[in-house]
């Protein structure tokens, strides 16, 4: 058995031992203490779920959130700007084309079983340029000649149309209710008349029924398709290239020369004498 060593002798010291990684082995990086980086929220760290993803900064994905909300405002604004400014241009063509003539019969206050077709006719210049325009527009309507001329007289009335008596109206004698109308630089001719139907001559002729054998059993008429209603036809002119008003070229004598009387004289033939036979 040893005794004790000597007195003063040092006492051995353990000694740690360091693990040294190896040349070319990736470092590894302390794990970051909450609250040693104040700027470590705005940097890209590692999923802690260890799936390998890497979240974005905070202040990118504000930044992306304001992009949208830009986006999304800019669209709006254009979507508004489309509506508010296509509805403007659409009626603005349509009242450069549309003839105004045209759009106030179509305000004209008539009952509907009045107009139930319409078709329009225009040819000429809006601006009188080498000729002026001339508008017709033809309408069928579902009753007879007489209430139709009266709802389009009390329409043309109500809107500020005047009666216009004047010689040539019409120019030559026609069936039905014709009328001449002015307001303002404009002529109207309305002509409310029975439809074709009833003025042509196969309809106007009398049904007659064939004749049957003795015995044989009566067989019905055959009846003519129904003609009713009737037809309006409104013709709006130029005052200024409208012919009665016109001044018309006069017949006074004195500018054009009274004809001199014929003068007949002796047939020369009767002075010829007759061949010898």
């Amino acid at each position: 058995m040893g005794g004790p060593g000597p007195v003063g002798a040092a006492k051995p010291v353990a000694v740690a031992k360091v693990a040294v990684a190896p040349v070319g082995a990736a470092s590894v990086r302390p794990a970051a203490v909450p609250g040693s980086d104040p700027a470590g929220a705005d940097r890209p760290f590692d999923d802690p779920t260890g799936t390998g993803e890497i979240r974005e900064p905070r202040s990118e994905i504000r930044r992306q959130a304001r992009e949208k909300r830009r986006l999304k405002v800019a669209a709006l604004i254009l979507a508004t700007l489309l509506v508010l400014g296509a509805l403007p241009l659409f009626f603005g063509i349509r009242a450069a084309t549309r003839d105004p003539v045209f759009s106030a019969l179509d305000e004209l206050s008539v009952p509907q079983w009045a107009a139930t077709q319409v078709e329009d006719d225009v040819y000429g210049s809006r601006w009188c340029l080498i000729e002026c325009r001339f508008r017709e527009r033809t309408v069928e309507s579902a009753q007879g000649a007489e209430p139709t001329a009266q709802a389009y007289q009390q329409a043309l009335t109500e809107d500020g149309w005047k009666t216009w008596q004047i010689k040539p109206c019409p120019e030559q004698p026609v069936e039905g209710h014709y009328t001449c109308w002015r307001r303002d630089e404009l002529t109207l001719d309305l002509w409310v008349r029975p439809p074709t139907c009833a003025t042509e001559p196969l309809d106007a002729r009398p049904t007659v029924e064939p004749t049957e054998p003795e015995g044989a059993p009566a067989s019905p008429g055959v009846e003519p398709p129904p003609c009713d209603g009737a037809v309006v036809s409104i013709k709006v002119r130029n005052a200024i290239d409208d012919d009665r008003i016109k001044p018309q070229p006069s017949t006074d004598p004195s500018l054009t020369g009274v004809d001199p009387e014929p003068l007949f004289t002796d047939d020369p033939l009767s002075e010829l004498t007759a061949p010898p036979s």
